[in-house]
Protein backbone atom coordinates (compact mmCIF):
# COMPACT_ATOMS: atom_id res chain seq x y z
CA UNK A 1 0.00 0.00 0.00
CA UNK A 2 1.44 3.31 -1.05
CA UNK A 3 0.76 6.61 0.66
CA UNK A 4 0.47 9.78 -1.32
CA UNK A 5 3.13 12.24 -0.09
CA UNK A 6 1.82 15.48 1.34
CA UNK A 7 3.43 18.75 2.17
CA UNK A 8 2.90 20.76 5.32
CA UNK A 9 0.66 22.19 6.56
CA UNK A 10 -1.51 19.08 6.55
CA UNK A 11 -4.70 20.76 7.74
CA UNK A 12 -5.97 23.72 5.79
CA UNK A 13 -6.47 26.75 8.01
CA UNK A 14 -7.56 30.27 7.07
CA UNK A 15 -4.92 32.85 6.33
CA UNK A 16 -3.75 34.05 9.74
CA UNK A 17 -3.16 37.64 8.59
CA UNK A 18 -6.61 37.73 7.02
CA UNK A 19 -8.19 36.38 10.21
CA UNK A 20 -6.42 38.99 12.35
CA UNK A 21 -7.33 41.84 10.02
CA UNK A 22 -10.95 40.70 9.92
CA UNK A 23 -11.13 40.85 13.70
CA UNK A 24 -9.61 44.35 13.66
CA UNK A 25 -12.36 45.43 11.26
CA UNK A 26 -14.99 43.88 13.54
CA UNK A 27 -13.48 45.75 16.49
CA UNK A 28 -13.75 49.03 14.60
CA UNK A 29 -17.44 48.65 13.72
CA UNK A 30 -18.93 49.97 17.03
CA UNK A 31 -16.83 53.15 16.86
CA UNK A 32 -17.58 53.64 13.16
CA UNK A 33 -21.31 53.29 13.77
CA UNK A 34 -21.06 55.87 16.56
CA UNK A 35 -19.17 58.28 14.29
CA UNK A 36 -21.81 57.92 11.57
CA UNK A 37 -24.53 58.57 14.17
CA UNK A 38 -22.88 61.75 15.44
CA UNK A 39 -21.23 63.10 12.27
CA UNK A 40 -23.40 61.86 9.43
CA UNK A 41 -23.13 59.80 6.26
CA UNK A 42 -19.98 61.52 5.03
CA UNK A 43 -17.87 59.16 7.10
CA UNK A 44 -19.36 56.11 5.39
CA UNK A 45 -18.65 57.66 2.00
CA UNK A 46 -15.04 58.35 3.01
CA UNK A 47 -14.62 54.71 4.07
CA UNK A 48 -15.93 53.55 0.69
CA UNK A 49 -13.59 55.87 -1.23
CA UNK A 50 -10.60 54.84 0.88
CA UNK A 51 -11.20 51.08 0.61
CA UNK A 52 -11.76 51.22 -3.16
CA UNK A 53 -8.65 53.39 -3.65
CA UNK A 54 -6.49 51.18 -1.41
CA UNK A 55 -7.43 47.98 -3.27
CA UNK A 56 -6.97 49.66 -6.65
CA UNK A 57 -3.56 51.17 -5.87
CA UNK A 58 -2.27 48.02 -4.22
CA UNK A 59 -3.40 45.89 -7.18
CA UNK A 60 -1.62 48.21 -9.60
CA UNK A 61 1.62 48.13 -7.63
CA UNK A 62 1.47 44.35 -7.24
CA UNK A 63 0.95 43.98 -10.97
CA UNK A 64 3.99 46.15 -11.67
CA UNK A 65 6.02 44.16 -9.12
CA UNK A 66 4.70 40.89 -10.59
CA UNK A 67 3.43 39.74 -7.22
CA UNK A 68 0.25 37.73 -6.55
CA UNK A 69 -2.66 40.18 -6.48
CA UNK A 70 -5.56 38.10 -5.22
CA UNK A 71 -3.65 36.63 -2.29
CA UNK A 72 -2.25 39.99 -1.16
CA UNK A 73 -5.52 41.86 -1.44
CA UNK A 74 -7.21 38.98 0.37
CA UNK A 75 -5.13 39.44 3.51
CA UNK A 76 -7.24 42.60 4.20
CA UNK A 77 -4.23 44.65 5.33
CA UNK A 78 -4.93 47.33 2.71
CA UNK A 79 -8.58 47.40 3.75
CA UNK A 80 -7.67 47.94 7.41
CA UNK A 81 -5.27 50.74 6.46
CA UNK A 82 -8.01 52.38 4.39
CA UNK A 83 -10.62 52.16 7.15
CA UNK A 84 -8.25 53.56 9.80
CA UNK A 85 -7.33 56.43 7.51
CA UNK A 86 -10.93 57.17 6.55
CA UNK A 87 -12.17 57.45 10.14
CA UNK A 88 -9.27 59.76 10.99
CA UNK A 89 -10.03 62.39 8.34
CA UNK A 90 -12.94 64.82 8.38
CA UNK A 91 -16.27 63.37 7.11
CA UNK A 92 -16.64 65.89 4.27
CA UNK A 93 -13.07 65.93 2.98
CA UNK A 94 -13.01 66.20 -0.85
CA UNK A 95 -12.68 62.80 -2.52
CA UNK A 96 -9.40 63.60 -4.26
CA UNK A 97 -7.67 64.38 -0.96
CA UNK A 98 -8.80 61.02 0.37
CA UNK A 99 -7.32 59.30 -2.70
CA UNK A 100 -4.04 61.21 -2.40
CA UNK A 101 -3.74 60.07 1.21
CA UNK A 102 -4.45 56.45 0.30
CA UNK A 103 -1.98 56.56 -2.59
CA UNK A 104 0.71 57.78 -0.20
CA UNK A 105 -0.20 55.15 2.41
CA UNK A 106 -0.32 52.15 0.09
CA UNK A 107 2.19 52.95 -2.66
CA UNK A 108 4.82 55.04 -0.86
CA UNK A 109 4.72 53.96 2.79
CA UNK A 110 3.77 50.31 2.33
CA UNK A 111 4.69 48.91 -1.09
CA UNK A 112 7.76 51.06 -1.77
CA UNK A 113 9.38 49.49 1.30
CA UNK A 114 8.48 45.96 0.24
CA UNK A 115 4.89 45.47 1.32
CA UNK A 116 3.30 44.23 4.52
CA UNK A 117 5.88 43.44 7.18
CA UNK A 118 8.52 45.78 5.79
CA UNK A 119 7.00 49.25 6.21
CA UNK A 120 8.74 51.23 8.99
CA UNK A 121 5.80 53.60 9.57
CA UNK A 122 2.11 53.09 10.11
CA UNK A 123 0.67 53.80 6.62
CA UNK A 124 -2.64 55.28 7.81
CA UNK A 125 -0.98 57.74 10.19
CA UNK A 126 1.69 58.70 7.66
CA UNK A 127 -1.04 59.53 5.15
CA UNK A 128 -3.02 61.46 7.76
CA UNK A 129 0.01 63.60 8.64
CA UNK A 130 0.75 64.24 4.95
CA UNK A 131 -2.73 65.65 4.42
CA UNK A 132 -2.75 67.54 7.72
CA UNK A 133 0.49 69.33 6.87
CA UNK A 134 -0.53 69.97 3.25
CA UNK A 135 -4.18 71.01 3.80
CA UNK A 136 -4.54 71.98 7.47
CA UNK A 137 -7.79 73.93 7.07
CA UNK A 138 -9.63 71.15 5.22
CA UNK A 139 -8.29 68.49 7.61
CA UNK A 140 -9.41 70.34 10.73
CA UNK A 141 -12.88 71.43 9.57
CA UNK A 142 -14.92 68.89 11.49
CA UNK A 143 -18.68 68.70 11.48
CA UNK A 144 -20.62 69.51 14.62
CA UNK A 145 -22.20 66.46 16.32
CA UNK A 146 -25.83 66.08 15.31
CA UNK A 147 -27.17 67.29 18.68
CA UNK A 148 -25.22 70.56 18.35
CA UNK A 149 -25.53 71.12 14.60
CA UNK A 150 -28.02 73.61 13.21
CA UNK A 151 -28.54 71.30 10.23
CA UNK A 152 -27.56 67.77 9.23
CA UNK A 153 -26.77 66.56 5.73
CA UNK A 154 -28.44 63.57 4.12
CA UNK A 155 -26.47 60.87 2.34
CA UNK A 156 -27.12 62.51 -1.02
CA UNK A 157 -26.14 65.98 0.23
CA UNK A 158 -22.93 64.57 1.74
CA UNK A 159 -22.17 62.85 -1.58
CA UNK A 160 -22.75 66.08 -3.48
CA UNK A 161 -20.28 67.99 -1.32
CA UNK A 162 -17.56 65.33 -1.22
CA UNK A 163 -17.54 64.74 -5.00
CA UNK A 164 -18.76 68.05 -6.43
CA UNK A 165 -18.29 70.66 -3.67
CA UNK A 166 -21.98 71.55 -3.74
CA UNK A 167 -24.20 72.27 -0.74
CA UNK A 168 -27.95 72.96 -0.71
CA UNK A 169 -28.72 76.65 -1.19
CA UNK A 170 -30.00 77.15 2.34
CA UNK A 171 -26.92 75.58 3.99
CA UNK A 172 -23.53 77.29 4.41
CA UNK A 173 -20.21 75.65 5.21
CA UNK A 174 -19.83 77.68 8.41
CA UNK A 175 -23.18 76.37 9.64
CA UNK A 176 -21.96 72.78 9.31
CA UNK A 177 -18.50 72.92 10.84
CA UNK A 178 -17.09 73.72 14.25
CA UNK A 179 -13.77 73.43 16.05
CA UNK A 180 -12.86 70.05 17.49
CA UNK A 181 -12.95 69.78 21.30
CA UNK A 182 -9.17 69.79 21.55
CA UNK A 183 -8.87 72.79 19.25
CA UNK A 184 -11.62 74.66 21.10
CA UNK A 185 -10.02 74.03 24.49
CA UNK A 186 -6.62 75.08 23.18
CA UNK A 187 -7.96 78.28 21.61
CA UNK A 188 -9.92 79.36 24.68
CA UNK A 189 -6.97 78.73 26.99
CA UNK A 190 -4.83 80.92 24.74
CA UNK A 191 -7.48 83.60 25.14
CA UNK A 192 -6.80 83.55 28.90
CA UNK A 193 -10.06 81.81 29.80
CA UNK A 194 -10.17 79.39 32.74
CA UNK A 195 -11.28 75.78 32.52
CA UNK A 196 -14.36 76.48 34.66
CA UNK A 197 -15.43 79.19 32.20
CA UNK A 198 -14.74 77.09 29.11
CA UNK A 199 -16.75 74.12 30.41
CA UNK A 200 -19.93 76.21 30.66
CA UNK A 201 -20.33 75.87 26.89
CA UNK A 202 -22.99 73.36 25.68
CA UNK A 203 -20.20 71.72 23.68
CA UNK A 204 -18.91 69.83 26.73
CA UNK A 205 -20.11 66.61 28.31
CA UNK A 206 -18.94 64.91 31.49
CA UNK A 207 -15.25 64.64 30.56
CA UNK A 208 -14.80 65.56 26.92
CA UNK A 209 -17.08 66.98 24.27
CA UNK A 210 -20.56 65.72 23.52
CA UNK A 211 -20.51 62.97 20.95
CA UNK A 212 -16.77 62.47 21.15
CA UNK A 213 -17.09 60.84 24.59
CA UNK A 214 -19.36 58.10 23.29
CA UNK A 215 -17.25 57.58 20.20
CA UNK A 216 -14.27 57.00 22.49
CA UNK A 217 -16.30 54.56 24.57
CA UNK A 218 -17.32 52.52 21.54
CA UNK A 219 -13.75 52.36 20.24
CA UNK A 220 -12.74 51.29 23.75
CA UNK A 221 -15.28 48.45 23.51
CA UNK A 222 -13.74 47.43 20.20
CA UNK A 223 -10.26 47.55 21.74
CA UNK A 224 -11.38 45.31 24.59
CA UNK A 225 -12.72 42.90 21.97
CA UNK A 226 -9.26 42.73 20.38
CA UNK A 227 -7.71 42.08 23.80
CA UNK A 228 -10.25 39.34 24.49
CA UNK A 229 -9.51 37.73 21.13
CA UNK A 230 -5.77 38.11 21.80
CA UNK A 231 -5.29 39.99 18.56
CA UNK A 232 -3.30 42.61 20.48
CA UNK A 233 -1.46 42.57 23.80
CA UNK A 234 -2.39 44.79 26.72
CA UNK A 235 1.07 46.36 27.15
CA UNK A 236 0.93 49.04 24.44
CA UNK A 237 -2.64 50.35 24.91
CA UNK A 238 -2.51 50.25 28.72
CA UNK A 239 0.91 51.92 28.94
CA UNK A 240 -0.16 54.53 26.36
CA UNK A 241 -3.29 55.39 28.32
CA UNK A 242 -1.37 55.54 31.59
CA UNK A 243 1.34 57.66 29.99
CA UNK A 244 -1.27 60.16 28.84
CA UNK A 245 -3.30 60.17 32.06
CA UNK A 246 -0.31 60.42 34.42
CA UNK A 247 1.29 63.24 32.42
CA UNK A 248 -2.01 65.12 32.14
CA UNK A 249 -2.70 64.46 35.81
CA UNK A 250 0.56 66.06 36.92
CA UNK A 251 -0.18 69.25 35.01
CA UNK A 252 -3.81 69.23 36.20
CA UNK A 253 -2.72 69.00 39.83
CA UNK A 254 -0.35 71.93 39.33
CA UNK A 255 -3.06 74.20 37.89
CA UNK A 256 -6.56 72.74 37.25
CA UNK A 257 -7.73 76.04 35.74
CA UNK A 258 -5.15 75.95 32.95
CA UNK A 259 -4.93 72.22 32.33
CA UNK A 260 -8.10 70.12 31.84
CA UNK A 261 -8.89 67.01 33.83
CA UNK A 262 -6.89 64.02 32.46
CA UNK A 263 -9.99 62.19 31.21
CA UNK A 264 -10.61 65.11 28.84
CA UNK A 265 -7.57 64.08 26.80
CA UNK A 266 -8.76 60.49 26.70
CA UNK A 267 -12.29 61.21 25.47
CA UNK A 268 -11.90 64.29 23.27
CA UNK A 269 -9.97 63.05 20.28
CA UNK A 270 -8.66 59.95 18.59
CA UNK A 271 -6.43 58.71 21.39
CA UNK A 272 -8.39 55.56 22.28
CA UNK A 273 -8.58 54.65 18.61
CA UNK A 274 -4.85 55.23 18.32
CA UNK A 275 -3.93 53.33 21.48
CA UNK A 276 -5.82 50.13 20.60
CA UNK A 277 -5.92 50.03 16.80
CA UNK A 278 -2.93 52.02 15.52
CA UNK A 279 -0.11 51.94 18.08
CA UNK A 280 -0.51 48.15 18.34
CA UNK A 281 0.38 47.59 14.68
CA UNK A 282 2.75 44.59 14.99
CA UNK A 283 4.86 45.69 12.01
CA UNK A 284 5.74 49.20 13.23
CA UNK A 285 5.50 48.84 17.02
CA UNK A 286 8.04 47.55 19.49
CA UNK A 287 8.03 43.76 19.87
CA UNK A 288 9.79 43.04 23.19
CA UNK A 289 7.76 43.00 26.44
CA UNK A 290 9.70 45.86 28.07
CA UNK A 291 9.93 47.67 24.77
CA UNK A 292 6.16 47.65 24.32
CA UNK A 293 5.69 49.29 27.73
CA UNK A 294 8.22 52.00 26.83
CA UNK A 295 6.75 52.38 23.34
CA UNK A 296 3.20 52.83 24.60
CA UNK A 297 4.07 55.13 27.50
CA UNK A 298 6.11 57.37 25.21
CA UNK A 299 3.16 57.68 22.81
CA UNK A 300 0.94 58.84 25.68
CA UNK A 301 3.48 61.36 26.95
CA UNK A 302 4.32 62.74 23.51
CA UNK A 303 0.64 63.06 22.64
CA UNK A 304 0.01 65.21 25.70
CA UNK A 305 3.08 67.38 25.16
CA UNK A 306 2.22 68.10 21.52
CA UNK A 307 -1.42 68.78 22.37
CA UNK A 308 -0.43 71.19 25.13
CA UNK A 309 2.70 72.87 23.81
CA UNK A 310 2.88 71.96 20.12
CA UNK A 311 1.08 73.19 17.05
CA UNK A 312 -1.38 70.33 16.45
CA UNK A 313 -4.27 69.66 18.85
CA UNK A 314 -4.80 65.93 18.20
CA UNK A 315 -1.25 64.64 18.21
CA UNK A 316 -1.69 60.87 18.28
CA UNK A 317 -0.55 60.48 14.65
CA UNK A 318 2.68 62.39 15.26
CA UNK A 319 3.34 60.47 18.48
CA UNK A 320 2.88 57.11 16.73
CA UNK A 321 5.16 58.04 13.81
CA UNK A 322 7.88 59.33 16.14
CA UNK A 323 7.79 56.11 18.12
CA UNK A 324 7.75 54.04 14.92
CA UNK A 325 11.19 55.52 14.24
CA UNK A 326 12.33 54.67 17.76
CA UNK A 327 10.91 51.12 17.85
CA UNK A 328 14.01 49.33 16.44
CA UNK A 329 16.27 51.07 18.95
CA UNK A 330 13.92 50.28 21.82
CA UNK A 331 13.83 46.61 20.79
CA UNK A 332 17.62 46.51 20.56
CA UNK A 333 18.12 47.70 24.11
CA UNK A 334 15.23 45.75 25.65
CA UNK A 335 15.61 42.36 23.98
CA UNK A 336 15.45 39.53 26.53
CA UNK A 337 18.53 37.46 27.28
CA UNK A 338 18.99 34.25 25.36
CA UNK A 339 18.53 31.17 27.55
CA UNK A 340 21.92 30.02 28.79
CA UNK A 341 23.65 33.31 27.95
CA UNK A 342 25.53 34.50 31.05
CA UNK A 343 26.49 37.89 29.57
Amino acid sequence: MRFKPQTAPFNRRPNKIQFVMLQVILGLIPGIMAMIWYFGWGLLIQVGIAVFSALFFEAMVLKIRKRPIKQTLGDLSATVTAVLFAISITPLLPWWMNMIGIFFAIVIVKQLFGGLGHNPFNPAMAAYVLLLVSWPVEMTSWLAPHMLASTNLSFQESWQWIFFGQLPDQITWDALTMATPLDEMRTQLKNAMMISEIKTSPLWGDFGAKGWEWIGNWFLLGGLFLLWRRVIHWRIPVSAILGLLITAGIFWLVDPQKHPFPAFHLFSGGFILGAFFIATDPVTASTTPKGQLIFGAAIGIITYLIRTFGGYPDAIAFAVLLMNMAAPTIDYFTKPKVFGDEN
